[in-house]
């Protein structure tokens, strides 16, 4: 916010009194706005702790505020919601060799922010799952038993 009223030529004593008030009645409180972000991109756009913690440190948010916030996502949800980005894209998949699904699935969990190994693991497990639309095949494009 002390950028924006920069940009818009408000002398800097001015603007750190305006900020200190609104810190002072509660209008700008960074530790919850942080807490929002992480619980909204999450589910909203499914990203993992990597990705959020790129979008709240390009907003201006302080690093412990940011390491905060992300704590406060539990681990095993973000491998439920890295787990339901999976089972929706493999919907559109079901045309696609094992191996080429997998590389896909492992980078869009990566653009997302997931650890690989994560990714990886539920990947494994989805696609094993539903083994009959992604039969593993050897070089020659025999199913493997």
């Amino acid at each position: 916010m002390a950028d924006v009223l920069a940009e818009r030529g408000i002398a800097d004593e001015v603007a750190d009194q305006v900020l200190d008030r609104f810190i002072e009645v509660g209008l700008i409180d960074d530790a919850a706005f942080a807490t929002a972000w992480v619980e909204s991109r999450h589910r909203g756009r499914g990203l993992g702790k990597r990705a959020l913690a790129q979008e709240l440190r390009r907003r201006g948010v302080d690093d412990e505020l940011s390491r905060d916030a992300l704590e406060e996502l539990p681990p095993e949800q973000e491998a439920e919601r890295a787990r339901e980005l999976v089972r929706k894209k493999l919907r559109s998949m079901r045309s696609l060799d094992r191996q080429v699904a997998m590389r896909r699935l492992l980078g869009m969990l990566a653009r997302k922010g997931y650890p690989g190994g994560m990714a990886m693991g539920i990947i494994k497990e989805e696609l094993d799952a539903s083994h009959d639309e992604f039969p593993l095949l050897d070089a020659s494009g025999i199913e493997v038993e």
